[in-house]
């Protein structure tokens, strides 16, 4: 059976339903600290028929459902795609719980929709700002292999920072690409970053 969604478990479960017009109430949850115990580091989605256990399958999941399928793929922060693709064609978000992260950050979007972009375009800044701090210092570091070195010579990074400035850098990345994905945004470059 499935289980109410509880306030601890805001970064740690998602857990999003669909209507599809059947009568039934398809619910997905995917418990994102289980990864960490599988062992191949991919969460397991589970699907739910009006609460009762119908499916379950590693992430990226595709379930059977009428009149179509739900899509679910996740990132290291969380989920990236949870829709369901009615087989006429189209998509459609499944719907978060009001008490899940994704819940709550959907409301705040509602509730307010200019804080919202502002917000999602900080996050893109504080996304875009590592990777132009890393890539020179990948660069640096790519070319002190000999064989590198040999052949094409050695890059010095305009950038250097100190350990803390790095962890700190890793952090904020997270952190953002955290809230990306309450809104079930993903970029293949800016999210993998973290």
């Amino acid at each position: 059976m499935l289980k109410p969604f509880r306030r601890w478990q805001t970064l740690s479960r998602s857990l999003l339903s669909l209507e599809p017009g059947d009568g039934a109430v398809w619910t997905v949850e995917v418990l994102h600290w289980k990864q960490l115990t599988t062992e191949d580091g991919r969460p397991v989605a589970h699907l739910y028929r009006n609460g009762a256990h119908h499916a379950e399958s590693p992430v990226p999941a595709v379930f059977p459902v009428p009149g179509g399928v739900v899509e679910v793929q996740a990132s290291a922060f969380g989920l990236k795609r949870c829709h369901h693709l009615p087989d006429g064609g189209g998509e459609r978000r499944l719907v978060p719980d009001p008490d899940s992260g994704e819940g709550r950050r959907a409301r705040f979007g509602r509730e307010h929709p200019v804080a919202s972009r502002w917000i999602g375009i900080g996050v893109v800044a504080l996304l875009v700002v590592p990777v132009l701090l890393m890539v020179p210092q990948l660069l640096e570091a790519a070319t002190r292999v000999p064989p590198v070195a040999e052949r094409f010579g050695t890059f010095t990074s305009p950038v250097e920072l100190p350990w803390w400035g790095n962890v700190a850098l890793g952090l904020v990345t997270a952190a953002a690409s955290t809230e990306r994905a309450l809104r079930l945004r993903h970029h293949w470059l800016l999210d993998s970053v973290g």
